[in-house]
């Protein structure tokens, strides 16, 4: 049993079906791949010590959980719209909300996914005490390089304990070919001369099999800084491998707007994806 670090009761602002907060550290001792990490409380305000999830449990669950890996090119990591803000929102329809705080890889690319398979873990092992049905645990909303992490624990989970039930990708990283991939996420990840089977790896287009998770994917159109052709490259391998999956590919909004009001098409997302979720999961 993992030790908890804190538990209280959320801000008077929040919606009063979102009823605790709790806040966990993934690994009890040395995390793996970085010794004396961690052990102290957590600090959110550093991105490379210290992994972490944050727990929204709502006062009337459902059984469903979503673990959130938030964006940030593998080099910082945007908590608030991609992350925490999400937290009400999902409460209200009795889904448990698992807001992680993984390690940046800073050349290290096995330790995200060694916090996300973690952060699976614990939710599992925590499901009693959080009404959680341990076969409707989704990693993940992913956003960004958030998303390749999402797809990478879903294409690449070493054990049946660590596999998702069901993906979430918001306009995701998927590839590390470098005429499509992000340079930034793929750098932070990978260093900048990575190996050809380093960079097959963790091309998550090129691993999805019949096993892997079902998905919902979303993204803009125009987005100029992941190219659109990761998601959709991924959904048609997911279609190839007879996994059932949604794409919805909206006309303009950019890169980055997770739960922003400034991206006009937030009430179509919510909508389809509350729906998704409602009969899917």
């Amino acid at each position: 049993m993992k030790k908890l670090i804190l538990s209280c009761m959320l801000a008077a602002g929040m919606s009063l079906q979102a009823q605790d907060k709790v806040q966990m550290l993934l690994w009890e001792k040395d995390a793996p791949a970085e010794p004396a990490s961690v052990g102290a409380m957590i600090d959110e305000n550093d991105f490379t010590r210290n992994p972490g999830i944050t727990v929204y449990v709502p006062k009337k669950p459902n059984g469903k959980a979503i673990i959130m890996c938030p964006g940030g090119g593998y080099g910082w990591e945007a908590t608030g719209h991609e992350g925490h803000g999400m937290a009400e929102w999902f409460n209200g329809q009795g889904i448990t909300y698992v807001v992680l705080k993984y390690r940046l890889p800073q050349g290290n690319h096995e330790i995200p996914l060694a916090d996300a398979e973690q952060a699976v873990r614990l939710v599992r092992s925590h499901a009693k005490d959080w009404g959680v049905d341990p076969s409707k645990v989704g990693i993940i909303m992913g956003a960004s390089a958030g998303g390749h992490l999402a797809s990478t624990l879903a294409t690449h989970y070493s054990s049946p304990e660590t596999r998702p039930d069901f993906q979430v990708l918001f306009y995701p990283v998927i590839t590390m070919d470098p005429t499509y991939t992000h340079g930034g996420s793929r750098e932070n990840l990978l260093g900048k001369n990575p190996s050809k089977e380093l960079e097959t790896k963790y091309s998550n287009e090129m691993h999805v099999t019949a096993d892997t998770p079902k998905a919902f994917i979303m993204l803009s159109s125009d987005d100029g800084a992941v190219p659109v052709a990761n998601g959709v490259n991924y959904y048609m391998a997911l279609l190839s491998n007879n996994v059932r999956a949604s794409i919805h590919a909206y006309p303009e909004g950019g890169h980055g707007w997770g739960y922003g009001d400034g991206f006009i098409y937030k009430h179509q997302w919510k909508e389809e994806l509350e729906k998704w979720l409602r009969e899917e999961v």
